[in-house]
């Protein structure tokens, strides 16, 4: 083969390449959240349960639908803050994080390495590959993640932040122990309205964390 040819199809595989990839600003991704065996028999809140990830430039939502509870997360990776919503049967709340506990929290997982092992399979139309979490504090979790889909605004989901492309299938350990299996069913790549992540102005009991603990 002569060089120039050589040199015509790599770069012809890195535009291939490059083409398939796709920088995404705005999305919406519903996932199905399952509980392990020993789990799923005595917690029936968590049956049938819900995990929405959307992303609009530098905000992202994520609202988490149990049967008794809602929790929604508004995130703002620009002012560096987080705003937790929780809806108890009509009974609604609202927690304003501080900059310094977004920090916080992002430093735990800037140091997250995410190890490639090898293993692809399919989820909700998109090649995802396998990969090992490691943290810094030694503990792990999988995830598979498409490399098609880069996200605009990397601190869309602090866990991910070292991850090459979107997560569409993890695991969220719990205080047993066990591992809840999230697993993305829908990718929409629409427009994201605005509103979807404006703090609500009334109809909430602002509160601290430590109040609502106390509760």
């Amino acid at each position: 083969m002569s060089h120039r040819l050589f040199l015509t199809l790599l770069c012809l595989w890195i535009n291939v390449a490059a083409f398939a990839q796709r920088t995404v600003s705005d999305a919406k991704i519903t996932f199905k959240m399952e509980l392990p065996p020993e789990m799923a028999q005595t917690d029936a809140v968590m049956q049938d349960c819900k995990l929405i990830q959307y992303m609009r430039g530098h905000m992202s939502r994520v609202d988490i639908n149990f049967n008794i509870i809602n929790y929604t997360y508004l995130i703002n990776s620009r002012e560096e803050i987080t705003t937790t919503l929780i809806d108890q049967h009509g009974t609604k709340y609202l927690i304003r994080g501080s900059r310094e506990q977004f920090e916080k929290d992002l430093k735990q997982y800037e140091g997250t390495k995410f190890v490639d092992q090898g293993e692809v399979k399919e989820i909700a139309g998109y090649k995802c590959k396998k990969a090992i979490a490691k943290l810094p504090d030694s503990s792990s979790f999988v995830v598979y993640y498409t490399p098609d889909l880069i996200p605009e605004n990397k601190r869309y989901n602090q866990r991910f932040v070292n991850l090459n492309g979107i997560a569409l299938e993890f695991e969220i350990p719990t205080k047993t122990g066990g591992k809840i299996n999230v697993t993305a069913t829908k990718v929409e790549l629409i427009p994201i309205p605005a509103s979807y992540f404006d703090v609500p102005k009334s109809g909430y009991k602002e509160v601290s964390q430590q109040e609502l603990r106390n509760m």
